[in-house]
């Protein structure tokens, strides 16, 4: 959503339609309307890329960097698996 004209409620700038759309029908419709799960689950990924990192790259070159961004993933993914409980079904 991009802005809006001045005729608009809440003169129209993206932050305030979405505050008045969450006062109008809930948190909890808008997160759901606007997909705020997916953009959630990402932006946690990509804290814990960061944190793996501490937030820069040694590289210089962009495709040097973007290698090592495509390692720090491949690190990080094997560190949560290890991480979760194997669970087994007890019948």
């Amino acid at each position: 959503m991009g802005l809006l004209t001045s005729d608009q409620p809440h003169g129209g700038s993206e932050r305030e339609l979405h505050a008045a759309e969450i006062a109008k029908h809930g948190r909890m419709a808008w997160q759901k309307r606007h997909d705020y799960r997916k953009r959630s689950l990402a932006e946690t990924a990509v804290f814990r890329v960061k944190k793996l990192n501490g937030g820069k790259l040694s590289a210089r070159t962009f495709g040097a960097q973007q290698n090592e961004v495509i390692i720090q993933i491949a690190v990080l993914n094997k560190m949560i698996r290890a991480a979760k409980p194997i669970r087994i079904r007890v019948a």
